[in-house]
């Protein structure tokens, strides 16, 4: 067994109970240098496990030994590597943030990031569904306390907006696992992926009723038409470094679609086949739409951004509609990107407000800024990349896209949704940036400067569509080895079930 697998869980979790105990708990810097230090050794763990998959293949790790499908399984592909990166890269951007003073105006700030960390790596990594809703709940829990950091009236109202509905989803998981487990006997991914396709008849309707459950909670999570109605009250109303590292929230529920409905609900499994791929383009456009919209009608900042990550999600999920390789390579790279560009936009739409005075981010004239060449100049590079405009990792992404469509009988409706939506978003981006910049009714005040540690927050996600951009050839080669990795489900039944003798 590959030891490294587990490091991406236990390490935020014990840096999550060091910053709890003494001496650590009594100073704010240590627990800030303590959060900062694990966050960036959780980086360069993630990549190296990134690096050892593409060496050696798929790995996995047995809790306790005990052999798959029986016990708790973490499985290692390159596609749940890829998001472990992309999740300490972000993370990385949002613990220093906070740690500029954002931390400090409410209680445990740090433990509960951390242990936020270790739900959303848990879920990326886990090989089961059980173990899936676990840390889907560890993640949520935490999520709970960073939504109302700070306190405030919105803050309180929208988070009991959001337990109520992931509490809701959280009942309907559990539903939809007793329904898979009775008709399945295990909750293993591989495992079900290998007795799903040898279905009995008598059996089909209720794995189809479990699987389209799973749709309705994975979209819950994802953000989806008609489940997306929380998501900008609850992100916009969030603190900066908060709202950020929630950028990949919603990405998770992509992930859990893409994974359960590729691996157990792919090609190999017979009538259930692509169940559900319908729903997934049709609500994925009409999110993708939706989203685009709420941009043209925000009236302040963070809501625009807030209904950029529905845009990502709508175009994601349309995507995974398809169930291809280039589909699936472009989700890989354009999941990257949309995350770490709505975490700086995030974290850019707190700096503004707080040099606006009274106003914040309300989308209204109002003091001019204090940094406006360093605030301006950032916020015009998010958004041509946000956007999709050339040469940024958006343009890449929305054409790795466009590309994966050329040759369906989905192509007109993707590209006529995709274009037209970039466009809504680019006006809505635009009339942003005019208000937020030139229209000016006061003087600034010369001591409200962005802090070095917020600033670098903002840099270190922003350079990001940079790196995507110079290595975009290694990336999207990744990106498709993901994809291929992924769509092989044979081999992944293989691998984690040697004694299954598959040969499907």
């Amino acid at each position: 067994m590959n030891h490294l697998v587990v490091i991406p869980i236990l390490l935020p979790m014990l840096t999550a109970l060091l910053i709890m105990l003494p001496p650590v708990h009594y100073s704010p810097w240590r627990r800030r240098l303590v959060s900062m230090v694990s966050t960036v050794l959780l980086l360069l763990v993630s990549v190296t496990l990134l690096f050892q998959i593409l060496a050696d293949g798929m790995t996995f790790y047995a809790v306790g030994n005990w052999v798959p499908p029986f016990g708790i399984i973490m499985v290692a592909d390159l596609v749940s590597a890829i998001m472990l990166c992309l999740t300490a890269f972000l993370a990385v951007g949002a613990v220093f943030y906070g740690s500029a003073g954002e931390d400090e105006r409410g209680s445990f700030f740090h433990p509960l990031f951390q242990f936020q960390l270790m739900g959303i790596n848990g879920a990326f990594l886990t090989g089961d569904l059980f173990n899936l809703f676990v840390f889907f709940e560890v993640l949520l829990i935490a999520s709970y306390a960073l939504l109302i950091h700070a306190g405030g009236k919105n803050k309180t109202k929208a988070a009991v907006h959001y337990v109520v509905l992931n509490l809701t989803g959280s009942a309907i998981f559990l539903l939809a696992l007793a329904v898979l487990y009775g008709s399945l006997g295990t909750l293993n991914i591989a495992d079900m992926a290998l007795k799903v396709a040898d279905l009995p008849p008598d059996n089909q309707i209720l794995v189809k009723v479990g699987g389209l459950m799973l749709l309705i909670v994975f979209g819950l999570k994802a953000a989806i038409l008609p489940l997306q109605f929380w998501l900008p009250a609850t992100y916009s109303s969030a603190s900066a470094p908060v709202a950020a590292l929630f950028a990949v929230m919603t990405k998770i529920g992509v992930y859990a679609l893409l994974r359960v409905f590729t691996t157990i609900f792919g090609e190999q499994a017979g009538p259930l086949a692509g169940l559900a791929t319908n729903l997934m383009w049709v609500f994925g456009l009409a999110t993708l739409f939706l989203g685009a919209l709420g941009v043209l009608a925000s009236k302040d900042f963070r809501k625009l951004v807030a209904n950029l990550v529905l845009v990502s999600v709508g175009s994601l999920v349309a995507m995974v509609a398809f169930q291809n390789t280039a589909a699936n390579a472009a989700i890989l790279y354009y999941t990257v990107h949309s995350t770490l560009i709505c975490g700086a936009l995030f974290l850019l739409a707190d700096l503004i407000a707080i040099q606006r005075g009274k106003a914040g981010d309300r989308l209204v004239a109002a003091r001019r800024v204090s940094q406006p060449v360093l605030l301006g100049g950032l916020f015009v590079f998010a958004a041509i990349s946000v956007a999709g405009l050339p040469p940024f990792s958006g343009f890449i992404g929305k054409l790795m896209l466009l590309q994966a469509a050329v040759g369906s009988d989905k192509q007109f409706w993707l590209w006529s949704f995709l274009l037209l939506c970039s466009l809504m978003v680019l006006v809505g981006l635009s009339r942003a940036g005019s208000t937020l910049f030139w229209r000016v009714s006061g003087m600034q005040k010369a001591d409200e400067r962005a802090l070095p540690l917020q600033v670098f927050a903002v840099f270190w996600l922003l350079s990001a569509s940079i790196l995507m951009m110079v290595f975009a050839g290694p990336l999207t080669e990744l990106g498709f080895a993901g994809a291929t990795q992924l769509g092989d489900v044979i081999q992944t039944i293989r691998t984690i079930l040697p004694a299954s003798g598959v040969s499907l």
